[in-house]
Order: structure tokens, then C-alpha cells, then sequence
């Protein structure tokens, strides 16, 4: 099926982390392209304010679901509660993330970049795939970052148990966001859906301001030379949204153009084995009864 005249109108985009930043002014233009916009995010009432400022601006209806993407029983529960509300999904934008300085474990044991960044994208692409092969032509956009270029996946410590630092652990994460991306869409390739992931920018916004210390000092400062999250948000939207990228799939773009990820992401052997161990975690949530579809 062909994606000849792509448009968002009419059409539904849940974008995860929309409540501020690149993921607030990506559900925004969406909005305002006429798409029936879902935004995700931990604060009900930050949920509800953005909601609510988005369908004043743009008339658009404006949907959200509160729930904490670090833990496997929130990515659950979102997925569920999407599933229940719609019976279509035709763009995924994977898009919350953070940094952190300090180790942090969370309810489920797993160290938190890993799992908001890397599971987190995993299991609630994994949870709605069956609504976006249904809805076909469909499109999964994850958000990624250059940080990528310095980051290995450390299948001997994913969790940073050993030796953590937090540059290494976002790098990781960001990595396996992309190599996520490239596996994903060769399991989608006759499927009219597209994987593609990204690179926003250095963006200013409340990214890295949860820390404490110097990063937490730091953080404001550096962020006064980078990018407007207006900016940073141009290749969400691009992808999301633009007719030029009909059938394109499995890519890495900055700047809404393509370009080439790492070597390491590109190794197909580790993207694989990332894909089997991340499928070994989030099983460990995975609902009594449910069909195994990855």
C-alpha cells in the first residue's frame, strides 16, 4: 500500500515526554497539522495543563495518559489504557527520556537510563505494535542522540552494576535506541510501517535539570548556547509528518536528513542480541494471558 500524500490529519500520534521540550512543541505542530494528538507523560497534572493549552491553541482534540515510563507496570498501563481509548494508531513518536548523574535503580530493579531510555521504547512499541500494523500505513519514530557516537552496549553490565557513569550509561542508551530502530524496522519491512530514529540537537530544555551537584549547575548554563526546542523538534515533525519520507525506514536523521549512525550500531549481531535480552526484561511484566508477539 502506498503512502502516495501522507498527512497527519485525522490521524492519531501518541508522543511520549510531551509535557515540556522537544516533545511538547512536536505533539503541538502535529496538533496543529490536524493530527488527534496523545500526549504520555508521569504528572497528571502536567498531563492535563498541556492537554489543555495544545486544544486552545490549535482546536485540535488533545488526549493524554498519565503514567511513569520508567517502570514496566507504567508502560503497561499506558499501553492498556491506549488500547482501551483507540482502535487505531498511526504514528508513534518514542520520545521521553532523561539523564542521570547518579546511579539510580528503579521499582524493578533496572538502572533508569536504561530503562526510561532504552525499555521504556522497547516494551510500549512492543505493546502497541499490533494497533499500528492495524492502522497501516503507520510510522515509529524514535528519539535518539548523537550521543550515541561515543556509547557501546556493555552486555556484561547493561545496568551499570560494576562501574557506572552517567555519560556512558545516556550514551548506551541512545545507542540502543538506534540499533532498537534498525531491528524493529527490519521486522516491519513488508509491514507499511516505518522505524527511523533521530538526533534533535543540543536542545534547551528541562533535560538534566533532575540532578543535583555540578551537572545539575552546569546543565541551565550550557543549555543557554543550544538549540530552541522549536528547533529541536523540526525532525520529529519531519518524520511524523512529511510526505518526502513515504517508505523510508530503518535510517537515522539529524537536521530532518538522513545520515550514518555508529559503526557499532550497525552491527547486526549485537542489535539482535539487545533485542533478545531486552525481550528477556520486560517479560518480567509481562500480563497474564498475553500473546507473545515479538
Amino acid at each position: 500500500m502506498s503512502e502516495q500524500g501522507w498527512s497527519v490529519k485525522d490521524k492519531v500520534v501518541l508522543v511520549t515526554g510531551a509535557t515540556n521540550g522537544i516533545g511538547k512543541v512536536t505533539a503541538q505542530r502535529l496538533a496543529a497539522q490536524g493530527a488527534q494528538v496523545v500526549i504520555v507523560s508521569r504528572s497528571a497534572e502536567k498531563c492535563k495543563a498541556t492537554a489543555e493549552e495544545i486544544r486552545t491553541q490549535t482546536g485540535a482534540m488533545v488526549d493524554w495518559i498519565a503514567a511513569d515510563l520508567s517502570l514496566l507496570a507504567g508502560i503497561e498501563d499506558a499501553a492498556a489504557e491506549f488500547r482501551a481509548r483507540y482502535d487505531r494508531l498511526h504514528v508513534l513518536i518514542n520520545n521521553a527520556g532523561a539523564f542521570f548523574a547518579e546511579r539510580i535503580v528503579t521499582a524493578d530493579g533496572y538502572e533508569a537510563t536504561f530503562a526510561l531510555n532504552h525499555l521504556n521504547y522497547f516494551l510500549l512499541t512492543e505493546r502497541l505494535r499490533e494497533l499500528l500494523l492495524a492502522s497501516a500505513p503507520a510510522r515509529i519514530v524514535n528519539v535518539s542522540s548523537d550521543a550515541h557516537y561515543g556509547g557501546a552496549i556493555n552486555f556484561d553490565d547493561l545496568m551499570g552494576e560494576r562501574k557506572y557513569s552517567g555519560w556512558s550509561a545516556y550514551s548506551q542508551s541512545k545507542l540502543a535506541n538506534v540499533m532498537f530502530t534498525y531491528a524493529l524496522a527490519r521486522r516491519l519491512e513488508d509491514a507499511n510501517v516505518t522505524a527511523n530514529a533521530l538526533h534533535p540537537g543540543f536542545v534547551a530544555t528541562g533535560f538534566g535539570r533532575n540532578n543535583g551537584g555540578v551537572v545539575g549547575m552546569f546543565m541551565p548554563i550550557a543549555q543557554m548556547f543550544a538549540k530552541k526546542p522549536d528547533q529541536g523538534a523540526e525532525t520529529s515533525v519531519f518524520l511524523a509528518a512529511s510526505p518526502t519520507v513515504e517508505g523510508v525506514t530503518g535510517k537515522y536523521f539529524a537536521d530532518s536528513k538522513a545520515k550514518e549512525s555508529s559503526k557499532l550500531s550497525y552491527d547486526v549481531t549485537a542489535q539482535e542480541r539487545l533485542w533478545e535480552v531486552s525481550e528477556q526484561l520486560v517479560r518480567l511484566a509481562k500480563p497474564a494471558g498475553a500473546a507473545q508477539s515479538v
